[in-house]
């Protein structure tokens, strides 16, 4: 297994030991629902299980972290947005701030923003829509089926002949509110990943029935975070490569608890927002 990052070794940086959640049975199909279940079903049918990982402060060799070879990379940018808790706003002004930053950063043609989510723990009890807890579980947001299906169901007609070339799902990640000290996010290097550790598991709406990765435990991961995440960075993580060609196709990653963090720490306020992203 290749430990290195394009030229910095590993051994040389800081880390953290923490507990990172791992689905913990694969003999039945995990189902997660996305709203209330029928009486006695359970939220997320998944057991998990809690694994000690290393998790590399990815800071030091930033520079070297690629989409197309970890999965994930930092940068810096800057954005206009004033309110991150306005979709209109973050339609508005975000979205084509990310449709530029994507493009740029993936080399693609094309980039089209399709939705967000915020995470901020604290505000979910007000049931807004678009406001969620970090996800404290490691996963992949798309799979080989619902990768391309997203596609088809976004862009209609014209899907079947963009899906005949080679096409992505890229997430972009941010802090909104200051550094992020509580519940950073976890990335996992994807050439630490084999295909076999991830786990196909469905995802209940209302009205349709998503597919994500859940992800089984593997001691070679190799997870890295970027410690106090700044408003003016953003985290590209590729959640979904049809190019079969050895680049990076999935990146795992978990919200974790950092044992560095101030007992005190404000709760983190984040954003994330996907987008498809064509190359021809």
């Amino acid at each position: 297994m290749d430990t290195t990052t394009g030229g910095g070794s590993e051994a040389n940086l800081d880390r953290v030991q923490a507990l990172l959640n791992y689905l913990a049975d694969r003999s039945e199909r995990p189902v997660a629902y996305q709203y209330e279940p029928p009486g006695g079903v359970p939220i997320r049918s998944a057991r998990s299980v809690k694994e000690s990982m290393t998790i590399l402060n990815g800071r030091a060799v930033a520079k070297q972290l690629t989409l197309d070879r970890q999965g994930f990379e930092l940068v810096n940018h800057e954005t206009a947005v004033q309110d991150f808790y306005d979709d209109v706003e973050v339609k508005a002004v975000y979205y084509p701030e990310l449709a530029e930053l994507v493009k740029k950063a993936a080399g693609a043609k094309w980039v089209v923003v399709f939705d967000h989510n915020v995470r901020n723990g604290p505000k979910v009890p007000e049931r807004k829509p678009g406001i969620r807890e970090p996800v404290r579980f490691a996963h992949n947001d798309y799979t080989l089926k619902s990768g391309p299906q997203r596609v088809r169901d976004l862009l209609g007609d014209e899907a079947e002949e963009l899906l005949r070339h080679r096409f992505a799902v890229i997430n972009v990640w941010r802090s909104i509110a200051g550094p992020i000290l509580e519940s950073p996010l976890a990335v996992c290097d994807a050439q630490s990943m084999k295909l076999e550790d991830f786990v196909g598991t469905d995802l209940k709406y209302p009205d349709r029935t998503g597919e994500v990765y859940s992800v089984a435990y593997n001691p070679n991961h190799r997870w890295y975070y970027f410690p106090k995440m700044r408003k003016d960075e953003a985290l590209l993580l590729k959640c979904y490569d049809s190019a079969t060609d050895g680049r990076a196709r999935f990146t795992a990653h978990t919200a974790f608890e950092d044992p560095n963090s101030p007992a005190d720490a404000p709760y983190r306020e984040s954003i994330e927002a996907r987008t498809l992203v064509f190359f021809r």
